[in-house]
C-alpha cells in the first residue's frame, strides 16, 4: 500500500522578525497540525513585541514566483493569506490565486492592526482587498474590529455579531467566521456558505499571550482543511489551538505582548533535554 502523501499548506504573508505573528507563526501552527508548511513572503516587517518600525514588500513578480515553484513541485492543498500591505501586493496575490487547482480551499486572515497598534493594511488597499480577495475566499477570518472594518462600520456597543457575519458574507467570500478574540464572550461565530450559524465557545485566558493568536487561529484552520475536515469541525479545533496558544504563551518574550506557543516550548526543550541525555549515556558506554 502506498504510503499517505503528507498535506502541504501554503501562508502567503507577511513576515515578523520578531516571530511572534506573521509567516513565523503560520509555519509553527502548521508544523503542530501536522502538515508541510511552505510560505510566499509578501513582505517584511522590522517587528518586536512593542513596535513595527519598518514595512518593506515584495516585488509582485518574486510573489507570484513563490507561489508558481511550490504548486508545481509540492502542491498545495490549502492556503492561507496574511497581512498583505498594499494594493500592488493583492493584485499579485489575486494572480497567485489563479494558479491554484479549483477547489483549493483559501483561508483569508484580513490583518490590518498589529498587537502593538501598528497599522499594516495601506489606507488605499481596502477596497483592493474587499474586490480582489474576499471572493477568492474560502473563509474569511477577521476579529471584530477587522470585520467592522471590511464594512465599513464603526463600533457600536452592542454588536449583533451573526448580523455582522452576514454583511461580510455579502462581500464575497463562501464563509465568514468572526473571531472571539475582542468580545467578552470569546466566543468564535461561523457563517456557513448555506447561511446557516455554528457558534463556537471559548475560554478567555487574560494571563496568556496573545500576540499572532489571530495568525494561529487562521494557518491551523487552513491546516484542519488540508487534512480533510469539514469547515465546521475545522473550526472547532482552530478555536481550541489558538485558545491553547494563547494559554501558553510566552509573558517572559519581549516586553510588550508576548508571542503565543502553538509548540509547547516548554515540552520540547524537555524533549530535546531527555534526547540529550540519552545521547550522553550512549557516548559514555561507547
Amino acid at each position: 500500500m502506498a504510503a499517505r502523501r503528507t498535506p502541504v499548506c501554503l501562508t502567503i504573508a507577511t513576515s515578523d522578525s520578531g516571530g511572534g505573528a506573521g509567516i513565523q507563526a503560520d509555519l509553527k501552527a502548521f508544523a503542530a497540525s501536522g502538515v508541510q508548511g511552505t510560505s510566499a513572503i509578501v513582505g517584511l516587517t522590522a517587528q518586536s513585541t512593542v513596535a513595527v518600525t519598518r514595512i518593506e514588500q515584495v516585488s509582485p513578480a518574486m510573489i507570484v514566483e513563490q507561489v508558481r515553484v511550490v504548486l508545481e513541485d509540492l502542491g498545495v492543498d490549502a492556503v492561507k493569506i496574511g497581512m498583505v500591505g498594499t494594493r500592488e501586493t493583492i493584485e499579485a496575490v489575486a494572480t497567485a490565486l489563479d494558479l491554484l487547482p479549483d477547489g483549493t480551499p483559501v483561508v483569508l486572515d484580513p490583518v490590518m492592526v498589529a498587537e502593538s497598534g501598528a497599522r499594516l493594511l495601506a489606507a488605499d488597499a481596502h477596497d483592493a482587498l474587499v474586490g480582489r480577495l474576499l471572493p477568492r475566499t474560502t473563509v474569511v477570518t477577521p476579529n471584530l474590529p477587522e470585520a467592522l472594518a471590511l464594512v465599513g462600520r464603526a463600533a457600536a456597543d452592542p454588536i449583533d455579531v451573526s448580523a455582522l457575519a452576514e454583511e461580510v458574507a455579502a462581500l464575497g467570500p463562501d464563509a465568514v467566521l468572526v473571531t472571539g478574540g475582542h468580545r467578552e464572550t470569546a466566543e468564535d461565530v461561523l457563517r456557513l456558505e448555506d447561511g446557516s450559524l455554528v457558534r463556537l465557545p471559548g475560554v478567555r485566558h487574560p494571563d496568556g499571550a496573545a500576540h499572532g493568536s489571530g495568525c494561529t487561529h487562521s494557518s491551523t484552520l487552513a491546516a484542519q482543511l488540508a487534512l480533510g475536515l469539514p469547515l465546521a469541525e475545522a473550526a472547532r479545533v482552530a478555536r481550541a489551538v489558538a485558545g491553547e496558544a494563547v494559554r501558553n504563551g510566552r509573558r517572559d518574550v519581549g516586553a510588550g505582548a508576548g508571542p503565543v506557543d502553538v509548540l509547547d516550548l516548554d515540552a520540547q526543550r524537555a524533549r530535546t533535554a531527555a534526547l540529550a541525555g540519552e545521547d550522553l549515556t550512549a557516548g559514555a558506554r561507547r
